[in-house]
C-alpha cells in the first residue's frame, strides 16, 4: 500500500495554487477561472444526477462527467503537465455524442415558440443551472485561449454541451408532463 493521500496541503495558503507539471499560479489566474467553472459545472451536473432519472440520461451525464475532469486536466496543465495530460484529448465524437442526443430528444418534443423560463421541477430547473454555468465556463475558456493554446474541439463540446442540457432540460419537463413557461413581455 502506497503513502496516504493526505486533502489539505497548506501549499496554496501564500494565495497560490499548483498546476498539473508544478508550476504555481494565483488563485485568481484566469486559468483557474477557466477549469474552475469547469469543476463547478461537473458538480451541478452532479446534483443533477442525484435525480431519479432514466439510466441512459444518467449513464450519459456520467460521461460528460468524466469528459469534464478531462477537460479540467487539459486546462491544468502548465508545460511539463502536457505529457501527463496528453492522453485526455477531447474529440470531434464526443461532440457527436452530445450533437446525436440532442437529435434524439429533439424528435419527440414539440416546437419551441419562446424563450423558456426555467423552472417547473427541481430536476428541470438544475439543468437550467447547469446550462448557464456550463455557459460562464465557456466564456472563461474562450479568454484563457486568447493567451494559451487551448484545444478548439474543448471550445465546441462545451458549447454543445450547453445546447444539450437546455434540450436535456426540454425533454424532461416533456417527459413528466411539466408545463414549459415562455417569456411573457410585459
Amino acid at each position: 500500500m502506497g503513502k496516504k493521500f493526505k486533502v489539505y496541503t497548506k501549499t496554496g495558503d501564500d494565495g497560490t495554487t499548483g498546476l498539473v507539471g508544478g508550476s504555481r499560479v494565483k488563485k485568481y489566474d484566469f486559468r483557474l477561472e477557466a477549469y474552475g467553472t469547469i469543476d463547478e459545472l461537473n458538480a451541478s451536473i452532479g446534483v443533477l444526477r442525484s435525480y431519479d432519472l432514466p439510466s441512459d440520461i444518467l449513464d450519459l451525464l456520467i460521461q460528460i462527467q468524466n469528459k469534464l475532469f478531462n477537460i479540467g486536466s487539459l486546462l491544468a496543465s502548465d508545460k511539463k503537465g502536457e505529457a501527463f495530460t496528453a492522453g485526455l484529448k477531447i474529440t470531434e465524437e464526443n461532440i457527436k455524442v452530445l450533437e446525436n442526443a440532442i437529435d434524439e430528444f429533439e424528435k419527440h418534443l414539440p416546437e419551441l415558440k419562446g424563450f423558456v423560463l426555467p423552472g417547473g421541477e427541481i430536476y428541470v430547473a438544475q439543468c437550467h443551472v447547469a446550462r448557464t454555468v456550463c455557459r460562464r465556463a465557456e466564456r472563461r475558456i474562450v479568454e484563457f485561449a486568447d493567451t494559451y493554446p487551448v484545444q478548439s474541439e474543448i471550445v465546441k463540446y462545451i458549447n454543445r454541451l450547453s445546447d444539450f442540457l437546455f434540450v436535456l432540460a426540454r425533454k424532461l419537463a416533456f417527459d413528466n408532463n411539466v408545463n414549459e413557461v415562455n417569456w411573457a413581455k410585459d
